[in-house]
Parts: structure tokens; sequence; C-alpha cells
């Protein structure tokens, strides 16, 4: 089928009628088996909580599958590790929705649809995945031109099939939302992210052997799917022979004994009686690692990144054992850096005062159920816990912000969000035979964040990141699917 573009617009290129000829030729491009034939099962243990080394070990293991342009028909088995159960990654099982975009390329509409699970995409045809990269709702936001996708068509192949491979997908049968999240979210977002690293290294002269690494930022609330991003990004980066590292502000928490310190000294202040809001983290740990590992520029040089065990305690979690935190080898070319408040700017007393006391004080109690003065008491003393964590956010600009070079900052509409998100996680890990939160302790859980939502998320939005330039700022849209949409 032939590109349906106008032959005045010139957009695509010799090159890209060359690849089109070549992959819509069966003799010259073999159907690449379904990714579930491989003949050695694998193990679905794979933990979030343990997420992947970029150690030298780990780097060649992921290198021996990487694929070359001239040998992308072929693939590997690649020794992947991991668990959908409580990931956020509804979209491998079929059960997201998805936004018509492709039904209006260059003015894409808003419609949204459900699928059923037997709806599947041929991607065999090189023409019809030209057609729907472009019609993603981040193509003009990246940069990414028609004429682009077709000189780097080969390159959006090889991603995705590598991709299919991590996420154990039949790259000949995907479903709608499964391609969508993998041409239309991953694989750009990973474009925008080298074009960051190109942008970044041209600020050095050639032969510089002291480049540190680009620093990308990761905003985005609890279970809108950040890890899972990160995650792919890593694999894809390991797979082109860059080194990466990936580290989250849940790894600089508290120890335990740290956690029960702050509590002890903020006696009835629900947000801060558990680990996650500003106050709870080990500012000095998070300095001298992002120190660390921006300074690993040479090769031979390593260090051990700190890891969180939120299973420690009951669930109330603490720092790892050491001897247990992955080996990062330089020289580095990108740290992923990722967490639900990164980029947040604490507040003027007033405008934290203003914050809906419903919002805070529910579900902790029912207001309903107690007296009007217990009510504005417990009202005014939600207020003061919020300026207190307010009042610790002013230091984290100095140990996380000032270090993150470019942005993806990631929108929801609503916060209220975070709770579905959150309740889908627990149940699919309680269906999965592991130990879950109730739906009362979920419910327990996302309140103790709320607040911090309600209060930081506008301007966040609206003004960016603390201290980031726009121009390194991608902001990406998602519904309550998960899924990248048009920016309202």
């Amino acid at each position: 089928m032939a590109v349906a573009i106008s032959s005045s617009t010139s957009l695509i290129s010799s090159a890209w009628q060359a690849t089109l000829q070549h992959y819509n030729n069966p003799r010259d491009y073999p159907l690449i088996p379904p990714c579930h034939s491989n003949p050695n099962p694998i193990s679905n243990s794979f933990n979030f909580k343990r997420r992947p080394s970029s150690s030298s070990s780990s780097s060649s293991k992921f290198n021996d599958h990487a694929l070359s342009s001239s040998s992308s028909s072929k693939l590997f088995p690649i020794p992947t590790l991991f668990s959908f159960s409580g990931c956020g990654c509804s979209w491998i099982q079929d059960k997201s929705m998805v936004h018509d975009y492709a039904t209006s390329y260059g003015g894409a509409s808003n419609k949204c649809y459900s699928l059923p699970t037997t709806k599947t995409v041929d991607v065999s045809s090189v023409s019809d995945l030209f057609e729907f990269i472009c019609s993603g709702p981040l193509v003009d936001k990246i940069g990414i031109t028609p004429e682009r996708v077709g000189l780097s068509i080969d390159k959006w192949l090889l991603y995705g099939s590598q991709l299919c491979r991590l996420f154990q997908l039949n790259e000949l049968k995907l479903t709608i939302p499964q391609k969508a999240r993998l041409y239309h979210y991953y694989i750009p977002v990973f474009m925008w992210c080298e074009d960051q690293i190109a942008l970044h290294n041209s600020k050095f002269h050639d032969g510089d052997d002291d480049v540190p690494p680009l620093v990308i930022g990761f905003s985005a609330p609890q279970g809108c799917g950040k890890t899972t991003l990160v995650f792919a990004l890593d694999y894809l980066f390991k797979t082109t022979k860059r080194k990466s590292a990936t580290v989250s502000i849940d790894d600089f928490y508290l120890t335990a004994q740290g956690q029960t310190e702050l509590r002890e000294n903020n006696p009835g202040n629900a947000l801060l009686e558990y680990r996650g809001n500003s106050g709870s983290h080990d500012l000095q740990l998070s300095v001298e690692t992002l120190e660390a590992l921006t300074k690993l520029t040479k090769e031979g040089m390593k260090m051990k990144v700190p890891r969180y065990d939120k299973s420690a305690y009951s669930g109330r979690g603490d720092r790892a054992d050491s001897s247990t935190w992955p080996e990062v080898e330089g020289p580095l070319t990108v740290i992923l850096f990722e967490g639900w408040m990164l980029g947040f700017k604490p507040l003027p007393a007033d405008v934290v005062k203003a914050v809906d006391p419903q919002v805070i004080s529910t579900p902790f109690e029912t207001i309903e159920s107690r007296s009007t003065t217990h009510a504005i008491m417990k009202n005014s003393l939600l207020f003061l816990q919020l300026e207190i964590v307010n009042k610790n956010l002013e230091a984290y600009y100095d140990v996380w912000d000032k270090y993150i070079d470019a942005w993806v900052v990631i929108k929801i509409q609503d916060p209220s969000y975070v709770y579905r998100w959150r309740l889908q996680a627990e149940i699919a890990m309680r269906q999965a035979g592991k130990a879950g939160m109730s739906d009362e302790e979920v419910n327990d859980f996302v309140s103790r964040y709320l607040p911090a939502y309600k209060a930081y998320l506008p301007t966040l939005y609206a003004e960016g990141p603390s201290g980031s330039d726009p121009d390194r700022v991608l902001a990406i849209d998602i519904d309550e699917e998960r899924n990248p949409i048009l920016e309202n």
C-alpha cells in the first residue's frame, strides 16, 4: 500500500522510499517470529523494587542482544525477568483504551474508544506503520516530522522489535493499545531523549574525556507508568550501547530508624507518619549519589547506587542492604531520575492554606461523623501539617532539581486517578497471590499524598519544574488509562 501523502509536499525522501521497498519485500525482510515462541520460557518474576542494574555485567548482557541496522530482522533470546502484576501495564493485557488519533492525521481528535481483546494490528506493512507513527499525539511536540520518520524508519522498527521482546509481545499481532504505547509513547520519548543527549554533548569539545552524563528528570504521579517508561528507556539505551543509570527518589527515603524519628518528631502529622512527602528523604544521600553519578565519566569508574526495600518492616520500608545495591560503571551517557514529586516548588503560606480542607481531611476521617467543632479543629491541624511539608520542600531544589538538565513531566487531569491506579495495582497483586493492601488501606495510603498533589501540581503544570529550561521540558498529557493525549 502506498503512503497517502501528496507529492507536492515532497516529504518522503529517496531514503524512505528505498526503505519502504526493502521492508515491504518479504524476500528481503523475513517475518520475525512471535516473541512468545522463544523455546526458553521467560520467568515472570521481575519486581520493580529491584530496578535493572546498569552495571558492566548487565550492560554486556543487554548489548549481546543489540541489533544493528543491518541485522534488524533477527531477534535473539533476551533473558527478561518481568512481572505485570501491579506494575500499571494494563495496555499489555488489552484492558486499556486509546485515543483515535489516526482518524485525522494533522488534526487529531480526542475521540476515545474501547478495544476488544481480539483486535490486532499487523505491523509488517511499513507504510501503515509510518502513517501510524505520524498520527501520534507527541510527534509535533517533539519535532518528529514525516520526513524524519521516513529517514529513521529502520530505527523505529528496531526499537519496536526490542520493546516487544522486553514486554513479551507478539510484534506481528499487536493490539492497538500495545502498538500505541510503543509507537506513540515509549519510542517517541526515547527519540526525544536522544535529541537531548546530542544537544548536551554539543556543548563540549570533541575529544573531551570528562563529558558528564545528561540527567533527565521524570516527574509523574504515582501509578501513571513512569517506572515502566523509565525501564523501557533504560533498556533501549543499553541495546544501543549507551551506558545509562536509573535512580528514583524512592531510593533516598530515610532508613526505618530515620522514619521512626521523623514520626516521633511530628506527632499527629498524618502526612509524615509514613514515607513519601518532603521531609521523609535522606537529602545528604541524595547529594552524594547524584554527585558521584555525574562524575562517572571514564572507563573503569564504578559505584553502587542505593536501593530501597519497600517490603521491609511489614511494608513500612527500609533502605536495602548495601550488598544488594546495583553497581554502575562509567562512562555514563545518561541518568534517568524519576519521582512523583520531582520539580515541586514550595508555595507561599497563603496558597498552601487555600488547598481544599476536604481533600486533606478525607478519607482519614469522615467529617460528617464528627461534630462541626471537631472538624474545624482537625482541618486547622491538617493545614499545619501541609505547612510543615511545604517548609521541608524548600531544601529539595538543591539536592534534586538542580542536577536535572532536561525534564519529562507526565501530566494528569485529575489527581484522583492515583487512587484508582493504586487500587488496580493492589488488586492485581492480591489476585497474583502476593501481599497487597486492602481497599481501605489504599484509601488511607493515597490520601497522604493528595494534599501535595492538590497544592503543587497546578504550579508544576503552569510553570514547569523548579529551575528548568522551558525548551528542555517535554510535557506529556495522559488520560486515566495512562495513554498520551493531545494537550488540552
